[in-house]
């Protein structure tokens, strides 16, 4: 499955052009995300972005889990 959103997560404006404007395509080769930005100096912000930590809400973050149901 693949996600497109044109908010820019910087401005939290809406994209005008999407065809021409910046964007960051993450996939891991089955599910992808395409995150479009009003300029390319939010698109690097974005990107050097550093997380502390993450956590892990519901469920297991190992390599190996398999969710059941």
């Amino acid at each position: 499955m693949n996600i497109r959103t044109t908010m820019d997560p910087i401005t939290l404006h809406d994209v005008s052009d999407p065809e021409r404007d910046p964007y960051l395509y993450e996939c891991d080769g089955t599910n992808g995300l395409e995150i479009y930005f009003e300029s390319e100096s939010n698109r690097q912000l974005y990107l050097d972005m550093k997380v502390a930590e993450y956590k892990v809400i519901a469920g297991n973050d190992a390599e190996d889990y398999v969710a059941e149901g």
